[in-house]
Formats: C-alpha cells, sequence, structure tokens
C-alpha cells in the first residue's frame, strides 16, 4: 500500500480556504483518480497548516493516477484554494 501525502507549509502571508479544499479540491482528486476516499488534516499545531493522505493499492496505480487526464485539473485547481507551495510525500505504509 502507498500513500501520497500533501503537505502546506505554514508561510507568512499566504492564503488558504479550508472550507474550498475540504469541499472541492479533495473531492475532484478523489474523483479524478477513482478513489474511495482521502484523510485531511487541518492544522493545529506544528509546521503545517494543511495536508491530505491518499492511499494507492501499489506505486504503478500512483503513477497511472499522476499521468491520468484530470490531474493537470486537479493541479490547476491549486491556486483557487491557496497561495502556499505544496509539498508531497510518497510513502510505503509499513503498519
Amino acid at each position: 500500500m502507498i500513500r501520497l501525502s500533501v503537505f502546506y507549509p505554514t508561510t507568512e502571508g499566504a492564503t488558504f480556504d479550508h472550507d474550498y479544499y475540504r469541499d472541492q479540491h479533495v473531492p475532484l482528486a478523489v474523483k479524478t483518480w477513482g478513489l474511495g476516499g482521502a484523510e485531511i488534516d487541518r492544522g493545529v499545531n506544528g509546521p503545517y497548516v494543511a495536508a491530505v493522505h491518499f492511499r494507492f493499492d501499489s506505486p504503478d496505480a500512483l503513477a497511472a493516477a499522476m499521468a491520468a487526464e484530470g490531474t493537470q485539473a486537479v493541479l490547476a485547481d491549486v491556486p483557487n484554494y491557496t497561495t502556499i507551495t505544496p509539498v508531497m510525500q510518497t510513502s510505503e505504509i509499513v503498519g
């Protein structure tokens, strides 16, 4: 199992619309990539204002999602909710 996490670092002067992110952006990604859902975090204490975690069955499934036709629309939607440059991490779930 593979997890793609997208983190949004706390950045002075930046904006982040949590409602749009939860209600519009993440559902767009889930639908585009054919996933069953995602885990969305709203930062309370720490270096990130938000994060999302997507699960894929394999590295090949993640690669197929990134190459999907709608992925460009997902990426193009980022300015609609934040001025923060996201940080992505791919992890193998081991426990």
